[in-house]
């Protein structure tokens, strides 16, 4: 070999693999804008990572993300010092025979999101409902208690 070049293999050859890329993108992005819990903790390469709406009104905040083939009692909400963290499991199984043959399909989903909210909130009012994969939380404002301004002598 001429010029210090060294033998090519597919063995010695790394795949670039695209879903590492755009993880690794994110884990970035998490610990940009402060959310490396969400990443650390309850992510993993098979955890879906929703989209999530966040609303500001009068008096509510309001926060919507889809959940799609959720049912309620698998949702885990937690709300603590403004910060909301979602978690979803969702499995199903299907059995179809057909002449002389049987197919099983299993599926298995895992949803998580953590963020934080845009104002202070009254925790334990919180609501939230799941509407046809939709879920919504509804959680009420804290009253922001006025600063004092103190004169100095």
């Amino acid at each position: 070999m001429k010029f210090g070049l060294t033998p090519w293999s597919p063995s010695t050859a790394s795949r670039w693999d695209p879903f590492d890329e755009m993880r690794q993108i994110q884990e970035r992005l998490n610990r940009l804008f402060g959310e490396s819990e969400s990443s650390s903790e309850m992510m993993d390469i098979d955890t879906l990572s929703p989209l999530v709406d966040i609303k500001e009104e009068d008096n509510n905040i309001i926060v919507t993300t889809d959940l799609p083939g959720v049912s309620k009692e698998d949702v885990d909400i937690d709300i603590k010092n403004d910060r909301v963290w979602i978690k979803a499991n969702t499995h199903k199984e299907s059995k179809e025979e057909k002449e002389g043959y049987l197919m099983r399909e299993r599926t298995y989903s895992r949803f998580a999101r953590a963020f934080n909210l845009p104002s202070a909130v009254k925790e334990d009012a919180a609501s939230a409902k799941l509407e046809d994969g939709v879920l919504t939380i509804t959680m009420p404002k804290a009253e922001i208690e006025e600063k004092h301004r103190i004169m100095i002598e």
